[in-house]
């Protein structure tokens, strides 16, 4: 969704979605037991593996789940310096490094079945939550834009933000990659405690 006020002003442009690829990881972290991000609160309803691995196994694990992350992210910004391969049992849904990513690529593999499930359910929950709200979307950054013009006495710089909405287990709003937030799905839903939360990144950015 963008937004454009008179010629030769600013545009803004969010993007809002519960992206499956940004669902899957977030399981596979969960059930692998990585613990990055920190700050990243867990997924409803999913359980956290017990870590039995050993530090250094553990270290090669996360280190790999990061960058796969931040691949998955924001792919623009973190290209793989390396081409990418399927996992066969992801089907399409998940390409990892050919190189520097075996440990993670073997560790997800027992996996594939309920992250995939879990992914595209919480994917289809949120398109049909959005479908209910036609206009909606749009009006809640609109809002919280024209209320930072307000505050600031000027139009809002041009930007860019994702927005990844999910059922994590806290609610708020989490930076998880330089334009890209994660909110609580309960929040979003939340219309005067989603303005409040989401007017320092607007602020931030604009």
């Amino acid at each position: 969704m963008n937004g454009m006020g008179g010629a030769g002003a600013p545009e803004w442009l969010i993007r809002e979605d519960a992206g499956q690829p940004v669902l899957l990881a977030l399981y596979l972290r969960q059930v692998l037991g990585i613990r990055s991000p920190e700050e990243l609160p867990h997924l409803r309803g999913i359980p956290a593996r017990a870590n039995d691995r050993s530090a250094a196994a553990q270290d090669a694990l996360e280190e790999q789940w990061r960058a796969y992350w931040a691949m998955t992210v924001e792919p623009q910004a973190h290209p793989s310096a390396v081409p990418l391969e399927l996992v066969d049992e992801f089907g399409t849904a998940l390409a990892l490094p050919t190189e520097g990513a075996d440990v993670l690529r073997g560790a997800v593999v027992p996996h594939a079945a309920e992250a995939l499930a879990f992914a595209q359910s919480a994917h289809e929950r949120y398109r049909r939550e959005a479908s209910h709200s036609t206009g909606t979307t749009y009006r809640a950054y609109a809002g919280a834009i024209a209320e930072h013009e307000r505050q600031v006495g000027r139009r809002a710089h041009a930007f860019e933000l994702n927005v990844q909405v999910l059922p994590l287990t806290q609610r708020g709003v989490w930076w998880i990659g330089a334009l890209t937030v994660a909110v609580t799905d309960g929040l979003r839903g939340d219309v005067a405690a989603f303005d409040a939360a989401i007017h320092p990144i607007i602020a931030e950015l604009a």
